[in-house]
């Protein structure tokens, strides 16, 4: 997700430093953001430009107006890195969390500016899905809301305002239900994960994500990690990841980043020509 919202910042004209710890997840960074801008032509090789890359923290944010964190969701992990973006960036500057679902107010106690800590919540791909949620904590001060609407608008993105904290946000609240739902249909036998998502599709239109396809392109890890923290926010046993999940990543199986979740990559079950061809499309991958 960084890697994403670092190329769609610089494609607007505005300069952005891409910081990770490890080498290689800044390569394959570099290679994801280039074959994205090559489609952009002349746009996206000055949105290249653009993009600095750094595995030194105090120079990636030293001079910055805005960082913006997008580290995995657990809360301890976000935690120390607010903290560390605290003790780095200029006194004047906002520090936002992509988090999916963790509110902010959460977060901010690690600081020593909990007025300047907010929600910034994009959605994948972040071109075709241009909208963010933006949210304040206990102690964000309007202007920092403001700030993050505008910087929404001047790189094309859609500001939707959560007017108060929520756990999951505005979208993610119901696509939450949804994919608790599908799971727990998969997870009991009731359907295969391929006809739920065929359903889906005949439904609501092929070239949409189906459900299990959309988990596998975020990461079932990730996913886990999000209903994990939602149970643990309700102290329901129900909202924990079911087995048809947990034993999936378990395995290793977390989509598209491992070449196998739901359905096997690169060549899905659900992008072939004959998965809602009546009277064709075998099960597999699920």
């Amino acid at each position: 997700m960084g890697r994403q919202i670092a190329l769609q910042v610089a494609r607007h004209g505005l300069p952005v430093v891409l910081y990770d710890i490890d080498d290689a997840a800044l390569r394959a960074a570099r290679v994801m953001q280039a074959e994205v801008a090559a489609g952009w032509g002349l746009a996206g090789k000055a949105a290249l430009a653009g993009i600095a890359y750094e595995r030194d923290l105090a120079r990636a944010v030293g001079d910055v107006d805005l960082a913006i964190e997008a580290v995995p969701e657990k809360l301890e992990i976000k935690r120390r890195v607010f903290a560390q973006l605290d003790g780095l960036l200029p006194a004047g500057a906002i520090i936002a969390s992509n988090s999916s679902a963790m509110r902010v107010s959460l977060l901010e106690s690690a600081t020593q500016r909990p007025q300047q800590v907010a929600n910034l919540h994009f959605y994948l791909p972040v071109w075709d899905s241009p909208m963010v949620e933006i949210g304040g904590g206990s102690c964000t001060v309007p202007a920092v809301l403001d700030a993050l609407s505008r910087f929404a608008v001047q790189i094309g993105i859609l500001p939707l305002r959560v007017r108060r904290e929520s756990t999951g946000f505005i979208f993610n609240r119901v696509w939450r239900a949804v994919k608790k739902e599908v799971l727990r249909v998969a997870d009991s036998g009731v359907a295969s994960v391929e006809d739920i998502d065929r359903a889906w599709m005949v439904k609501f239109g092929s070239e949409r994500l189906p459900p299990f396809a959309q988990m596998d392109r975020i990461g079932l890890d990730v996913i886990g990690d999000i209903e994990r923290h939602y149970a643990d926010e309700s102290g329901d046993p129900g909202d924990l990841p079911p087995p048809l999940l947990t034993e999936k990543v378990a395995r290793g199986e977390l989509g598209v980043k491992s070449g196998r979740g739901f359905y096997d990559y690169p060549n899905p079950a659900y992008a072939q020509p004959d998965f809602l061809k009546v009277g064709g499309g075998d099960e597999g991958g699920g």
